[in-house]
């Protein structure tokens, strides 16, 4: 039997598309994956992003529904305060020994937790027994507070998205810049609680709708964040970026009306501890996270920057002292 010879014809462009793809492949000696993501990056991007100070990055947004800018019209803004700030003043229940943060009052809410979604890191609680939490840490020291915070995530205006990609020292010098402060991490859990220590701003139940939260987890890139102004870290952010413009949900309020304190993004603060990093990270971000009020993140330095880090700010009430009720200075900024 005679073999036969079957040609097949390959368009001239085809062929030129491969050896192109192959070549650049051999130059720059990439993986599967990397060369994925250099298709990726020129894909439409999903959100118009704007680079600030060369550093910081804001993605386009939306303005949020006509109900949610109704219902913060509406809100008044905290006396003695300067605008768009709110004021928070009361009894802070401290869990402080020595000087440090003991996580005695998460340890209470854990144990009063009565409908579990997972109980492993990071634990998430359905529903917690308010009475039981009342009863533990009534036994509990308090301190007065009395303070001023931003309402929205910074730049802390209703309908922007909050701006991220920041290191702590950047966030306290943009605070500076507006006359204001880093608030303390007691500060911003007080602010995020109020005086009954709540598990969430809005109460006891977790409530997926109420704060933007609980979203898929997508794995990041390695450095895809360096250099932080160049179009690698502005197509990694558009492809990882899940939150809302400040404001978009009218029930992810505290008890003294701030808004969007757990879930949306991470914040930076100041940390109570004499020892250890300055820099922590409270409130938790879009994930699928403990998003509470009490929980800190204490394992990053201040100069380390990720795709879901924001701030807001605090300062002083203008009918108080210079010196906070927690104990910290502005010269200590």
């Amino acid at each position: 039997m005679k073999r036969r010879l079957v040609f097949f014809v390959v368009p001239l462009g085809l062929v030129v598309a491969a050896w192109g793809v192959t070549r650049w492949v051999h130059a720059h000696r990439v993986s599967g994956e990397d060369l994925l993501g250099e298709i990726r990056r020129v894909e439409a991007p999903r959100f118009a992003w704007q680079s600030i100070d060369r550093r910081h990055w804001q993605a386009s947004s939306l303005s949020p529904s006509e109900q949610a800018m109704t219902l913060v019209s509406l809100e008044p803004n905290g006396e003695g305060c300067p605008l768009g700030m709110v004021r928070a003043k009361g009894a802070f229940h401290s869990d402080t020994a020595d000087g440090r943060a003991t996580g005695a009052i998460e340890r209470i809410q854990d144990a009063a937790c009565t409908d579990w979604i997972n109980r492993d890191f990071p634990a998430r609680c359905r529903a917690f027994d308010a009475a039981k939490i009342a009863e533990s840490i009534a036994t509990l020291p308090t301190t007065d507070l009395d303070f001023c915070i931003d309402r929205f995530e910074y730049p802390n205006v209703l309908g922007q998205n909050p701006i991220i990609v920041v290191t702590f020292h950047e966030a306290a010098a943009l605070c500076k810049k507006e006359q204001k402060r880093l608030c303390t991490e007691n500060e911003w859990t007080f602010a995020c609680e109020g005086e009954e220590a709540r598990p969430y701003p809005y109460g006891y139940t977790r409530d997926d709708s109420a704060c933007v939260m609980d979203r898929p987890w997508r794995a990041f890139t390695e450095n895809g964040l360096q250099p932080r102004d160049g179009e690698k870290a502005r197509a990694e952010l558009d492809r990882l970026w899940q939150g809302e413009p400040s404001g978009s949900r009218p029930k992810c309020r505290s008890p003294f009306g701030a808004y969007d304190m757990t879930g949306n993004v991470d914040e930076w603060t100041r940390s109570v501890n004499p020892t250890g990093y300055s820099s922590i990270l409270k409130g938790g971000y879009w994930g699928p996270v403990r998003a509470r009020c009490r929980p800190a993140t204490r394992a990053h330095n201040e100069d380390f920057i990720d795709y879901q880090q924001s701030f807001r700010c605090c300062a002083q009430p203008s009918s108080s002292s210079e010196t906070t009720a927690s104990g910290n200075s502005d010269k200590n900024l």
